[in-house]
């Protein structure tokens, strides 16, 4: 019963501190689940996907943002409200960094999107729960190579 309150990632705070942590955790979590389409737009995913994403996101909320956004009942709408609400945290911390021109910017901007791509790519060669692939060391092909096993006895 302990295990069905676990949470997979710290609930997005109300005030919006861990925002960019939660949201990053949110897609990758909903991507390794098979449910990253439910929060695009245009999105063919079944209704029971939307339910399963929609579940997810919630439980994933801190209490007082569940009861503030407990009657949006449209998945993609509780996503941009979100959004909405705390992009200027992402902003803030962009000019906290210290950027001074825009192409600065830019280019974080795209190493980071870069970095986002990379582990979602490598999320999808090998999702949560897959056993790691066995480490094998020169030493041991060495021996293996030799005609007699390893035994060189005339």
């Amino acid at each position: 019963m302990a295990n069905l309150a676990k949470l997979d990632f710290v609930a997005l705070d109300i005030t919006g501190k861990n925002y960019l942590t939660g949201i990053v955790d949110t897609k990758i979590h909903l991507e390794a689940r098979n449910l990253g389409e439910t929060i695009k737009e245009e999105n063919s995913a079944s209704a029971q996907d939307w339910a399963k994403a929609m579940i997810f996101i919630r439980r994933h909320l801190n209490e007082g943002l569940k009861s503030e956004y407990l009657m949006v009942e449209d998945l993609l709408a509780l996503w941009k409200a979100l959004r909405s609400r705390y992009n200027h945290q992402k902003m803030q911390q962009y000019r906290k960094r210290g950027f001074i021109e825009y192409n600065q910017l830019i280019s974080v901007l795209l190493v980071a999107e870069q970095n986002n791509e990379l582990l979602i790519k490598n999320h999808r060669c090998r999702p949560i729960g897959y056993a790691p692939f066995l480490e094998m060391n020169a030493a041991s092909l060495e021996v293996n190579a030799t005609p007699s096993g390893g035994n060189n006895h005339k």
